[in-house]
């Protein structure tokens, strides 16, 4: 491996910790989902039950903790804790791109080490879709999914991170051929990921045509790789990147808006992620009919402080939604897309344009 990607991947850790790459003035569009309050909601609290089966997998709520890192010794640390975490609360995880380690076998513990602390759940392995057009092929993908003995494989898709990293790849060209290929040589469901700037419905309707699994939006909203490489880019000579990292800092589809156009007209699950930072997001996105919710920074900034850390974020998280759930009168979690909500603002504009059904959200439950 070129130490170049094991430091750009420390670099990564170190701006997501230490800087502000939140999106600046785009949202998520959760805050344009309003539930509509259950005052006689005829269950009991204490018998509400969160868990939830996603590609044939249980979890004790549909919540994981989303691919992140891998490839520094930092890393290690950080997934150990995550891993070790979802373990005991019985979750799930993804590691960040594998690819560190196919060009450095020493690298391959900081990933191995989520399936030796979370060795019952449900681990997603992690490539980049632009690593397919540039020679990655049904090998490579295999060697991914057995480092860390995965449950599925993540291809995740970085058109803009690419475009603004120095020593970024930006030829795309073919790639949902090779994701095809990847969906038909491979004994592990596939999903494909955005990282932060979301999936578009044409798009989605072409993953799901090659045989993909799941789709993980990771919508505008959350942590914009634009600014991570803003940040990176400092120097003259990587002064272009630097005012393009600024320039794109919002660039995308928010995450609200990016689940609700796709999953009319597409039948495999969704994957919320994208600026989730509370149950509320979390029951919002499920209201929606995403399957499962994905969380990463406020998950990053725990694990680095430990287990009891990320334990508490993650158990207060699943609260959050289990209280929802009862105010709008759910008790299990698939009634969530059953209940009533009302979509306003931006994202109404949005959808409305985009030929979405609004009002079909807003009659659920009314005869």
């Amino acid at each position: 491996m070129t130490k170049g990607t094991e430091k750009r991947k420390a670099d990564h850790i170190k701006i997501c910790l230490d800087h502000l790459v939140q999106a600046k003035k785009a949202t998520t569009g959760f805050e344009d989902i309003h539930f509509i309050h259950n005052a006689l909601p005829e269950i009991n609290k204490e018998e509400i039950d969160l868990s939830t089966e996603f590609l044939g997998h249980k979890l004790s709520a549909p919540l994981i903790v989303g691919a992140m890192t891998g490839g520094t010794a930092q890393a290690a640390k950080i997934n150990s804790v995550i891993a070790e975490t979802v373990e005991k609360l019985k979750l799930g995880m993804g590691v960040g791109s594998q690819r560190a380690a196919l060009e450095d076998q020493n690298l391959e513990k900081t990933f191995a080490v989520a399936r030796k602390k979370a060795p019952t759940s449900f681990l997603i392995a992690n490539i980049g879709g632009v690593q397919l057009v540039h020679g990655y092929g049904v090998k490579e993908i295999k060697k991914v999914i057995e480092m860390i003995d995965a449950d599925a494989i993540a291809i995740h898709l970085n058109a803009l991170q690419e475009a603004i990293q120095p020593e970024g790849q930006t030829n795309f060209e073919g790639i949902i051929k090779k994701i095809g290929e990847i969906t038909k040589s491979v004994d592990k469901p596939v999903i494909v990921k955005e990282t932060g700037c979301g999936i578009a419905l044409e798009e989605a309707k072409k993953l799901e045509d090659v045989g993909v699994k799941a789709i993980d939006v990771a919508g505008v909203g959350g942590t914009s790789f634009a600014a991570v490489e803003f940040f990176r880019t400092k120097g003259e000579e990587s002064r272009v990147q630097h005012l393009l990292g600024d320039a794109f800092w919002d660039w995308g589809i928010p995450t609200v808006t990016s689940i609700a156009e796709i999953i009319q007209e597409v039948k495999i699950p969704i994957i919320a992620s994208g600026g989730v930072r509370n149950g509320l997001d979390i029951a919002k996105a499920l209201a929606i009919n995403a399957k499962l919710t994905s969380i990463a920074q406020p998950v990053l900034r725990a694990a680095v402080c430990g287990v009891k850390e990320t334990t508490r974020l993650l158990s207060f998280l699943i609260a959050e939604l289990e209280n929802v759930m009862f105010l709008v009168g759910a008790k299990k979690i698939k009634e969530l897309a059953t209940k009533p909500i009302v979509i306003t603002g931006k994202t109404a504009e949005w959808l409305r344009l985009r030929g979405r059904n609004l009002e079909r959200y807003a009659r659920r439950g009314v005869t």
